[in-house]
This record gives structure tokens, C-alpha cells and sequence, in this order.
């Protein structure tokens, strides 16, 4: 069998936009694994046909292909890596515990000293368990919340887009083969600054709700007094309040959104940023509640989180350093800064090229997104697509425009100047149409029913 192509054996980046190795490589990935690769966001139907199929390498904020191509990265894997690739500081830290061993039949100290620094920052958190992925601590919540109240319904918004591969939560979006509809139903949804919309579920469903999951904040920013509202009616009626930090821990604040928000839930969730792209999660709260999960109590015993990988010590060590280097560097406060210059100058292009009806920027310096719309001014997957295929040519790659402290001035502005011709394209093709200038088909919602 031919071998992947290792990082070394990449070809010299030449300038050009050429994929024949990963075009070679991709039908080889989807006959061996389902979608091509294992993360939904990372498939091929989410990217332009004319796209890098497989990354091999990455230095700060810049990534190269297999053909060797080299491109300015935003998103940074999913949002897990604000301090940038291959940070060399975290990479040691996760050495130098790989070489101690990474996994042992009892726990290991380094469990106790992370599980103080993250208690440290996280406000209202006595006890905290690790994983390896955020679904498994999102669920991990939603099974406390259960057990601690005795009851079965959880209530989620559905203005946010994910929180879980797991039944309860993917059996309310559209790709829900293979999830009892009994599972699903379970599952309540509100709208976010829809206080109203929770009301009415608490009303209908009195002493039903175990809980209450969302982001504090998403893309909108919740209106004055919506989440102490949310938590007053949660306490009201005896429900959890759970906050999934997955994006906004170690982006808005050290401590998450419910720091920068002042509402502290009984329970939150941690990932991504946490390693710096190292695999490791946390569910975070109550002692109350989490001590369900544990040993001193003569309650019903919860299975919370038991996981073989769960606390690696590497990534353990990586979490360590990525929390010192958050305390003594000012990173969230360099992510903003690096987000608003860059919002700055997309927004100015933008202007210039008469679009701001049709593309703009959405959410936090920290955590840009942008949406797309077409000639008539509906949202357009077609339209988003030209945008990265314009993109890509450019030697920008961006789902989206999320930062890392990684991105220097001139690679923003470099981005920016990207934008600026990719948008030149996009208002051509709003006059003669998306169809003479973008090539193959356009990407597709996760989220979907059929393929």
C-alpha cells in the first residue's frame, strides 16, 4: 500500500494552487473512512472543490498543505488553538510528561495540581472531572443535572448550533438517523433572549426540567439581565443551569463567558483552547451536584465520566502550561486586540466594495464569523463558497475569521488584503452571476438530512 505523504516529503511551496496529491488522496479517505475524515466540520462538502483536501503541518498561524502550499489559517483548528500551532512552550511542557508515560492504572498527581490551577479560575467550580472531547463533558453535565434533580427533560436553545454527538442532542437536528424519536422528544428548545420561550417551557412542563444548557454567548450577545434572568428562573423552578464555555473559555475571559458576563451557572464545560489543540475537556461545578459523580455520598451513584484516555498526562502538562501562559501573558486580551484589527479592516473593504447588505462580520473581536447573502439577499451557501474559493487563492484559509495570538499585523494585513479582492469578485458575481465564477459545487450544512 502507498504511504500518506509525511510532512517532510511536502513539495516546496512555489505559489501556485495545485492539489494533485491531495486530489490522489481523498478518494482513498472516504473508502476507508466515513465523510473522508473524522470531524464533520473538517469535510470536504464544508470547503470549495478548489481547496487544500489535507493539511500536513503548522507553524503560528500558518499551515501547509500535502502539495506544499502554505496559507494563513483562521478558525485554528475548530477554536482549540488561540496560542498558535506547534507553540513550542506547550509542546515541551506535553514532552517532557510524555516521556514520565501517559497513562498508568492509578491517577497520576498532575490530575490534582490541573484540577486546582482550573478551579482557580473558574468562579462558583468546586470539583472538576477531565475527558478528551466536549460532547462527552457537555452529556457528562446533562447526566448530573439528571440524576441531582430527579427528573428527565432538559431544555436547550436553538439558536446555537451544536453541543453534543450525543442522542439527546443530535436527535433535534436534521441528521438524526439512528436516534429513538422517545430520546429526542426529551429534549426541549427555547430561543436565545427569549426569556418568554423558557417561561413557556418551565410552564408547560412543571417539575419536568432537569436542565437548562446553552452558550452564554454565541454570535448575539444576550440582552441586559437575560442570562440572570435565565438563572433566576432556573432557580425558581429547580432546575440546573449549565453553561457550555466549549468557545467561550480562554476566548472572552480566562474564567469564560460567565466571568465576563458576571452570571455564574451550577455547572459549565471546557474544551478546545484549554490544550492548544490537545486533546482534553472539562465539566466544571457544583460540589453539590458533582460529588454525585464521586465517592462520599450515600445517593444513587452516578457513572460520570470514566474514560481510558480521559486524563493523559500530556495533554494534561499541555492544559498546565496553556493556563500559566493565559495568566502571565495577557493572551485574551491580545486575541481581542488581534480580532478588532482585523474586523476593522474587513469592515473597511467591505464598505468600500458597496457589500455591507451582503457580507458581514458577525460576533466578538474574538470569535469572528461572517455570513453571506446573495443578489436577492437571502443568506447563500453558493455565495460563501466563491468567498473561500477567492480566499484560497490567495493563500487565506477561513471558515471563518477566528484568531489566534499567533496572527501578526502582517499576516491580518495580508488577510485583509485578500478580502479585498476576493470581495471584488463576489460584487462581479452578484451582476453577472455566482454560477461564470465559482468552481464546481457550493458547500453544504453540516447539519443535514441527506448527503
Amino acid at each position: 500500500m502507498t504511504s500518506v505523504l509525511n510532512p517532510t516529503d511536502a513539495a516546496p511551496v512555489s505559489g501556485s494552487l495545485d492539489f494533485p496529491r491531495s486530489r490522489s488522496l481523498q478518494p482513498r479517505a472516504h473508502a476507508l473512512i466515513p465523510g473522508g475524515g473524522h470531524t464533520y466540520a473538517k469535510g470536504d462538502d464544508q470547503y470549495p472543490e478548489q481547496a487544500p483536501g489535507f493539511i500536513v503541518r503548522g507553524k503560528g498561524c500558518h499551515v501547509w498543505d500535502l502539495d506544499g502550499n502554505e496559507f494563513i489559517e483562521y478558525g485554528m483548528g475548530l477554536r482549540s488553538v488561540t496560542l498558535g500551532h506547534a507553540f513550542e512552550p506547550v509542546v515541551e511542557a506535553a514532552y517532557r510528561q510524555m516521556q514520565l508515560g501517559a497513562n498508568f492504572n492509578r491517577p497520576a498527581a498532575i490530575e490534582v495540581e490541573l484540577a486546582e490551577a482550573m478551579l482557580e479560575i473558574i468562579d462558583g467550580a468546586d470539583m472538576v472531572k477531565f475527558a478528551k472531547n466536549g460532547s462527552d463533558v457537555t452529556t457528562a453535565a446533562v447526566k448530573l443535572a439528571r440524576a441531582y434533580t430527579g427528573r428527565d427533560l432538559i431544555a436547550i436553545c436553538r439558536d446555537q448550533p451544536f453541543f453534543s454527538t450525543d442522542d439527546w442532542f443530535i436527535g433535534t437536528t436534521a441528521m438524526n438517523a439512528g436516534i429513538p424519536r422517545a430520546i429526542a422528544e426529551m429534549t426541549l428548545q427555547f430561543g436565545y433572549n427569549d426569556l418568554q420561550s423558557l417561561r413557556e417551557l418551565f410552564d408547560r412542563h412543571p417539575g419536568q426540567i432537569a436542565c437548562v444548557l446553552f452558550e452564554a454567548e454565541a454570535i448575539t450577545p444576550p440582552a441586559p439581565n437575560f442570562l440572570y434572568q435565565v438563572k433566576q428562573l432556573c432557580e425558581k423552578n429547580g432546575s440546573v443551569l449549565i453553561f457550555d464555555e466549549m468557545i467561550t473559555g480562554f476566548r472572552w475571559h480566562l474564567g469564560g463567558a460567565q466571568k465576563f458576563h458576571g452570571v455564574v451557572p451550577d455547572l459549565s464545560t471546557f474544551g478546545k483552547a484549554l490544550g492548544n489543540g490537545f486533546a482534553i475537556a472539562a465539566l466544571v461545578g457544583r460540589r453539590e451536584i458533582m460529588r454525585l459523580g464521586g465517592l462520599d455520598h450515600n445517593q444513587p451513584r452516578v457513572f460520570l465520566l470514566s474514560t481510558t484516555h480521559g486524563a493523559e498526562t500530556h495533554a494534561l502538562a499541555a492544559s498546565l502550561e496553556v493556563i500559566r501562559i493565559y495568566r502571565e501573558s495577557s493572551v485574551v486580551e491580545r486575541l481581542w486586540e488581534r480580532g478588532e484589527r482585523l474586523r476593522a479592516g474587513i469592515s473597511q473593504v467591505t464598505a468600500r466594495h458597496q457589500l455591507t447588505d451582503r457580507f458581514a462580520l458577525l460576533g466578538r473581536p474574538c470569535n469572528l464569523v461572517y455570513h453571506t447573502r446573495d443578489a436577492s439577499g437571502e443568506l447563500s451557501q453558493t455565495f460563501r463558497t466563491l468567498f473561500l474559493q477567492q480566499l484560497i487563492r490567495r493563500g487565506i484559509l477561513a471558515p471563518s475569521f477566528v484568531v489566534s495570538i499567533a496572527h501578526s499585523d502582517d499576516d491580518i494585513d495580508r488577510t485583509i488584503d485578500a478580502v479585498d479582492q476576493a470581495l471584488r469578485v463576489y460584487a462581479q458575481a452578484l451582476e453577472d452571476g455566482v454560477e461564470r465564477h465559482l468552481v464546481g459545487r457550493p458547500v453544504k450544512p453540516v447539519n443535514r438530512r441527506f448527503a
